[in-house]
């Protein structure tokens, strides 16, 4: 069984004015609901404050807990924080944390949704309102979890904020493969950046990041893998400049479960972009369950 971690604050209503899919997420959960008894169900509580302030600024993580966001850092997330928001906010990092130590008991765990990885220290951006990766990664080396952990993350987009809130911690090291001349338009600096041609299709992707994210995982020897599973580098993503096919995308997946060699991996939503929601929603489902079976068959061997 694959361990999935959702709340019930991930499926919040669209605030207005919005472009974002915020029925995304419940149709993820939808579609998990019916693999049946090939997934084990665990809910995740709200990160405390005090959590997220070890990576947010204060008066931030009180503007949004109090859905008070000011209209610049409104329009840098790119959707108003109401009340509803602010709990799946709140909510979304518990999850990739639970997810992680899940992983660490299981071999592989999936948050249902998170990989805000836009998310700076004193404001979101590109619909990322705290960055749960960041926050889970500095909860889980704080609290004596693991020592060393990275963050892998292969959304078509830099992982901009997880790398500034997480550079020069302690025991994380951070990975980002993505298309260069894609948003953000000011990069920040990974532990390890892969910055990537328009147009890459599935061959030349895999044999990129094999060759980079191998290596990186042998120097810095982590005990979890914390990994943003961006569907975006798919060739019909609205916000993608990547050419991945489904069957790519699929490697993908199989390829970072061999080079995680059993260290415990915990997946994360990220990107996906377009018209269809449902449609997206397979596509994240899909990557879920191809880490599930691959961490499973890794485990019977």
């Amino acid at each position: 069984m694959i361990a999935i971690v959702h709340h019930p604050a991930y499926v919040a209503p669209a605030p207005a004015r919005s472009t974002y899919r915020w029925n995304k997420n419940g149709l993820i959960r939808d579609l998990l609901i019916a693999q049946g008894d090939r997934v084990a169900w665990h809910t995740s509580e709200p990160m405390p404050a005090a959590w997220l302030e070890a990576v947010h600024d204060a008066d931030y993580v009180a503007e949004v807990l109090e859905a008070r966001v000011p209209a610049p850092k409104t329009r840098r997330i790119g959707f108003p924080v109401t009340p509803e928001v602010a709990a799946r906010a709140q909510a979304v990092p518990g999850g990739t944390w639970l997810a992680a130590r899940l992983a660490l008991e299981h071999g592989f765990a999936a948050n249902t949704a998170g990989g805000s990885h836009h998310a700076l220290s004193d404001t979101g951006a590109g619909y990322c309102v705290f960055n749960d990766l960041a926050v889970a990664a500095v909860r889980l080396i704080e609290e004596g979890t693991v020592d060393r952990l990275v963050v892998v993350d292969c959304d078509v987009h830099q992982g901009d904020g997880t790398a500034a809130l997480l550079a020069g911690r302690p025991g994380i090291a951070t990975y980002s493969i993505h298309a260069e001349k894609n948003f953000p338009a000011r990069k920040a600096h990974s532990t390890l950046d892969v910055p990537l041609a328009d147009g890459l299709g599935d061959d030349a992707y895999c044999a990129v990041l094999a060759e980079t994210l191998a290596p990186f995982l042998t120097e810095h020897r982590p005990q979890l893998i914390l990994y943003q599973a961006g569907v975006d580098p798919f060739a019909g993503d609205r916000l993608g400049r990547l050419s991945l096919s489904l069957d790519g995308l699929a490697r993908r997946e199989r390829l970072i479960a061999r080079l995680a060699a059993g260290v415990p991996l915990a997946s994360t939503v990220g990107g996906g972009y377009g018209d269809d929601a449902l449609e997206i929603a397979h596509r994240h489902v899909a990557a879920i369950l191809t880490l599930g079976e691959a961490f499973a068959a890794a485990r019977a061997r």
